[in-house]
C-alpha cells in the first residue's frame, strides 16, 4: 500500500533536538556550521548533501533533484511541498528572485542510516537590493529505504514551526502553486 502525503508527513517529518544537535556547552542554540566539527559520513550521504546543497545554490539540475523520492516532501517556514515536481518549483524559483547563491559552509551533526542533519550557511543576494545576506538553518533529511529524500525540513530558527493557520495557508499555497510560475521540467 503507497503512502499518503498524510502518512509521510506524520510518520517522517523530523523534529531535531536543536539544543541537542546544536548547542555547545549548554549555551543555547547555535546554528552557525562549524566544519571541523562535522560527523564523518558515508559516500552515499555525501553525494546527497552535495546534490541538496547545489540545489541551495541555485543548480535546479534533474540530476540533483533525483536525491527525492517522487513522493517526498519539503518543509520550511515558507513552503510545504509534497511532490518531488512541487519542491523543483522551489528550487527552480530561486534563481529568478536571487543574482547570487551560495553555500559558505556547513556541519553534519546527525548521521544514521535514516537520516542526515546539518547546518548550514547560506548566502543569498536578491536581485532587487544586490545586497549580499547570510542565513543559517538546520536541515534535516529523513530518507527511505532506497536512500531517498522522503522529508527535507529546513528550520531557520531554534523553534520547530507548526503547520496550522495563516502560515499553513501560504505554505501551501507557495508550494503549490510556484511550479506554475517556474515550470520545472514534467519530467520530475
Amino acid at each position: 500500500m503507497e503512502e499518503t502525503t498524510h502518512d509521510l508527513h506524520t510518520k517522517y517529518e523530523p523534529h531535531p533536538d536543536a539544543q541537542q544537535l546544536t548547542g555547545h556547552d549548554g549555551r543555547g542554540v547555535d546554528y552557525e556550521p562549524h566544519p571541523k566539527h562535522s560527523l564523518q559520513i558515508s559516500a552515499e550521504h555525501e553525494t546527497i548533501i552535495k546534490s541538496i546543497t547545489s540545489l541551495y545554490s541555485g543548480s535546479c539540475s534533474e540530476k540533483d533533484l533525483s536525491v527525492y523520492s517522487e513522493k517526498a516532501i519539503y518543509d520550511d517556514p515558507l513552503s510545504y511541498c509534497d511532490t518531488r515536481y512541487k519542491i523543483a518549483g522551489q528550487w527552480y524559483g530561486l534563481p529568478e528572485v536571487f543574482s547570487k547563491l551560495e553555500t559558505k559552509k556547513i556541519e553534519v551533526v546527525k548521521d544514521t542510516p535514516t537520516d542526515i542533519v546539518f547546518k548550514l550557511r547560506q548566502e543569498y543576494t536578491p536581485k532587487v537590493l544586490n545586497t549580499p545576506k547570510e542565513v543559517d538553518s538546520l536541515v534535516s533529511l529523513s530518507l527511505d529505504d532506497s536512500g531517498k529524500v522522503r522529508y527535507h525540513k529546513d528550520m531557520w530558527n531554534s523553534k520547530d514551526y507548526s503547520h496550522a493557520g495563516i502560515g499553513k495557508l501560504i505554505k501551501n499555497l507557495n508550494g503549490d502553486h510556484l511550479p506554475k510560475i517556474t515550470q520545472p521540467p514534467a519530467s520530475l
